[in-house]
């Protein structure tokens, strides 16, 4: 009997060591799977960091490549505007001045051009031109945003359509209507025949649209005039807009060219594209490059001013003309 028992304990014994042995082995291979699926998740990680990192490299070394592709054009102005006449015309061109930093050209440029009177001209056509077109701009759109009268929607059809037109088409048209009037070489020219814009017209509407009709309809109960509404409330909320609208036309009067050249190029109406155009090409035809390189540099330094400091009320103003409709 004792015997038996003793044997007995013994196969117990067993089977408990060979469970502990089995529930071990369990336990290693479940921590090898673990340890080598840790490992594949370490291992995608990682290639996926690899992937970030290779594709912000990539956008950022494009994003480099295009500033300086645009940037150069500013880069090769500049130290154009800086060298003598006989550097510029070299065979190998320099990327920096070497016979010495030329200043005196930016001074030689602005009596040369005549660059005070240019300014002049161009600030007065600008300045005046986008204050009306800005008050024929924003009547227009209160009207068709607001006011309810018959055929609004088939006119407002009708505006939009003439943005498919190009405006060189309008050209010789405006030009024999001015002619017939009389108005070649005058400051009138310049100014009346793009007081009406049809983008910035339909740019405001969009805007105005966003303001809840609500406010007018309450105005209206209080007794409030459309005029006094319009002044009160509209604008105001419209403001980017409105500020986006009157740097993309002062830019636009300071860029034209191909029009002021046409129907008044003459001294006492020239505008500042027109008038860098020839002032620096001598009797004989010779072009001191330099010193036109350095008007334009001072021509286009307004610009780039308004574009730093003001470009985010350009970007406001437009994204939030284009949510409703």
């Amino acid at each position: 009997m004792e015997e038996n028992k003793d044997i007995q304990n013994e196969n117990v014994q067993e089977e408990v060591t060979q469970e502990k042995t089995v529930q071990e082995e369990n336990i290693e291979d479940a921590s090898t799977i673990v340890t080598m699926k840790e490992q594949q998740m370490d291992k995608v990680v990682s290639k996926q960091k690899a992937v970030k990192v290779i594709v912000k490299v990539l956008i950022y070394a494009f994003l480099v490549l295009m500033a300086i592709i645009v940037l150069f054009p500013f880069y090769w102005m500049i130290i154009s505007s800086l060298k003598t006449l006989d550097e510029y015309r070299r065979t190998v061109p320099t990327f920096f001045p070497t016979q010495g930093v030329m200043f005196s050209n930016y001074a030689e440029a602005f009596t040369a051009a005549n660059l005070g009177t240019l300014f002049i001209n161009t600030l007065f056509v600008g300045i005046l031109s986008t204050i009306l077109s800005l008050i024929i701009t924003v009547l227009s759109a209160f009207a068709f945003a607001r006011l309810d009268f018959k055929g609004k929607n088939i006119l407002f059809a009708g505006l939009l359509a003439t943005m498919m037109i190009p405006g060189e088409l309008f050209t010789i048209t405006n030009y024999s209507t001015i002619t017939s009037l009389g108005w070649t070489h005058t400051f009138v020219v310049l100014i009346v025949p793009f007081l009406v814009s049809v983008f910035y017209i339909y740019l405001l509407r969009q805007n105005f649209l966003q303001i809840p009709n609500e406010l007018y309809l309450a105005a209206k109960v209080d007794g409030t005039s459309d005029l006094k509404y319009l002044w009160k409330v509209m604008v105001p909320l419209a403001l980017p807009t409105l500020i986006s609208i009157t740097i993309l036309k002062m830019m636009g009067a300071w860029n034209s060219y191909i029009w002021p050249r046409l129907v008044a190029n003459d001294a006492a109406h020239r505008m500042i594209t027109n008038g860098l155009r020839n002032a620096f090409t001598d009797t004989t035809g010779d072009v001191n490059y330099p010193v036109q390189m350095a008007a334009v540099a001072l021509v286009s330094l307004p610009l780039f001013l308004v574009f730093i400091f003001l470009r985010k009320y350009i970007m406001k103003g437009v994204s939030r003309s284009g949510i409703k409709g």
